[in-house]
């Protein structure tokens, strides 16, 4: 390894709308290193890069504070074409493919090699046709470094999803003039075999004098493969480390930070004197970019069960599957009773309700008023707010705009009114909306998923509280789905942690902090305190 540095990022910082989500981050890269940026979600790791490549969003809202260097040269890039002619790579988690290409097709994509044919020697160089042989040649070298042995010329519909990682890869090093490769948590689609071939590839290219940034959070692939470590948290650097002078209990501490205490105090006692709220045995949810592939839990009666996880490992999916929102396998079962799977309203029928995370394209009817919103899924499955007149069904809308005023009373809905369409509310008060719904349908279980994303931190403490009253005065178990650790802990009895959309281990929120760190990045911890994964 080199000591000149290939990439230096110094003091940047970074805002949106007087929000800071980076504060003063310096990493630097020497050539041949493979370096591994750490964080939980939303520690600013894509912000970051979104500054290296020059992305669009960050220039629309007022650029960034720091210097960046390239080469031994100060850049700024205007966008990823200009730093991807500089020799900057990057290997999407999400593939950037065309199913229907090839795997040399993708691989030279946007640079195919052409020869002239007796058309184009007359009418000029735009009817060269390709020259699939010097594509697939170079394509073969560029699979070969990697030590995959893809056929080049198969279509990549054709492939395992994780080769199709590969083809990503070896588009990326066929480039000529590539210096600097970012792997963004290249092995989450991958085998554990594949993720070993593909480790021993990074090696290969960082022994060629190419420079990595592996953005990953499994603790082992960086502790096995790594060289430096930067870890962020909450958008500032929580530490640089060197692998061999660090641990996986280390990383994990800095990635999750301090500890936070409970904000009610609730004796939950022997877990197995209570009724089995939910029992979930192999579920297999087809949720895309939240897959879960094997989760089994037991949540007993008014309990808050925390669900956490970094995003993309499933733990968004449970939920979905569960209610019916996307196809799912496995066994179910409601106070020991059969729930049917992918079938919506029979989960509203055993007393489910749910708070999705997208409350604007299943959590609302935006064009309808906030009253409406509040009483439509108690009035369609509970025949409440109805009167039956000669035998027709009437609505009673004073009791419904009663309910509202409740509703919005109770949980502070800054709003003109109950008759106010739900649309023109801020995100805040809409997710309040929500929250008034699962009130009002009082259901025995309430699932609710991301309950405080895109809110002001006044809302958020409302709607932990409302959560807590909820479980606490009316007895309503609560699954709540978040990728906010602290709120997590903050209000949960147990907390899942889904990784790999498996369950990785069941924690108390008042346990070590490393312990959630290590579940998260990658670990697996055996059941304990009365859970059941």
């Amino acid at each position: 390894m080199q000591d000149q540095h290939i990439l230096e990022m110094r003091g940047i910082s970074k805002s949106f709308n007087k929000n800071e989500v980076l504060s003063n981050i310096d990493l630097s890269l020497a050539p041949g290193e493979i370096h591994a940026l750490l964080g939980e979600n939303g520690a600013g790791k894509s912000t970051l890069m979104n500054i290296l490549f020059g992305m669009p969003v960050i220039h629309s809202t007022g650029g960034f504070t720091g210097t960046v260097s390239f080469n031994g040269e100060q850049v700024t890039f205007r966008n990823p074409f200009d730093a991807m002619a500089k020799g900057i790579g990057m290997v999407h988690q999400e593939f950037m493919l065309i199913p229907n290409f090839t795997v040399a097709e993708n691989v030279k994509l946007n640079r195919e090699i052409t020869r002239w044919n007796p058309i184009s020697r007359i009418l000029g160089r735009e009817l060269e046709t390709l020259d699939y042989v010097a594509m697939n040649g170079d394509t073969r070298r560029a699979l070969d470094r990697l030590n995959i042995d893809i056929d080049e010329g198969t279509a990549v519909s054709q492939l395992p999803v994780g080769y199709k990682q590969f083809v990503e890869i070896a588009r990326e090093i066929d480039k000529e003039n590539v210096k600097l490769l970012v792997f963004d948590e290249p092995t989450a689609v991958l085998t554990e075999s594949e993720a070993e071939t593909l480790l021993q590839a990074m090696r290969g290219l960082a022994g060629a004098g190419v420079a990595i940034l592996f953005i990953t959070h499994r603790l082992d692939e960086v502790m096995s493969v790594a060289d430096n470590i930067t870890v962020l948290r909450d958008g500032r650097l929580a530490g640089n480390r060197k692998t061999s002078d660090t641990t996986v209990y280390e990383l994990a501490e800095l990635m999750v930070g301090h500890r936070v205490d409970k904000q009610f105090d609730k004796d939950v006692g022997d877990f197995k004197s209570r009724s089995r709220a939910l029992s979930i045995q192999g579920l297999r949810v087809f949720m895309p970019g939240e897959e879960v592939r094997n989760v089994n839990l037991e949540i007993f009666e008014g309990e808050i069960f925390g669900i956490g996880g970094l995003a993309g490992q499933g733990k968004i999916g449970i939920a979905n599957g569960i209610m019916g929102m996307y196809h799912a396998k496995g066994t179910v079962m409601v106070f020991d009773q059969p729930l049917k799977l992918n079938a919506p309203r029979e989960a509203l029928r055993k007393d489910i309700f749910f708070v999705s995370e997208d409350r604007k394209g299943i959590g609302l009817l935006l064009d309808l008023s906030i009253e409406l919103n509040i009483a439509v899924p108690t009035i369609e499955n509970k025949d409440r707010f109805i009167r039956n007149f000669l035998g027709v069904s009437q609505i009673q809308y004073a009791e419904v705009r009663s309910n509202a005023r409740n509703m919005i009373r109770e949980l502070d809905i800054r709003c003109s009114g109950p008759r106010q369409l739900v649309r023109n509310l801020s995100g805040g008060n809409q997710q309040k909306v929500c929250l008034a719904k699962a009130w009002t349908f009082a259901p025995r279980i309430l699932f609710v998923s991301e309950p405080t994303r895109g809110i002001d931190i006044g809302a958020k403490k409302l709607v932990l509280d409302t959560l807590v009253k909820m479980n606490r005065e009316h007895n309503i178990t609560i699954i709540m789905t978040s990728s906010e650790l602290a709120e997590l802990k903050s209000i949960s009895d147990r907390i899942a942690i889904i990784d790999a959309g498996e369950v990785a281990g069941i924690l108390r929120p008042d346990d070590d902090d490393v312990k959630f760190g290590l579940l998260m990045g990658g670990k697996r911890i055996e059941a304990m305190n009365g859970s059941a994964s």
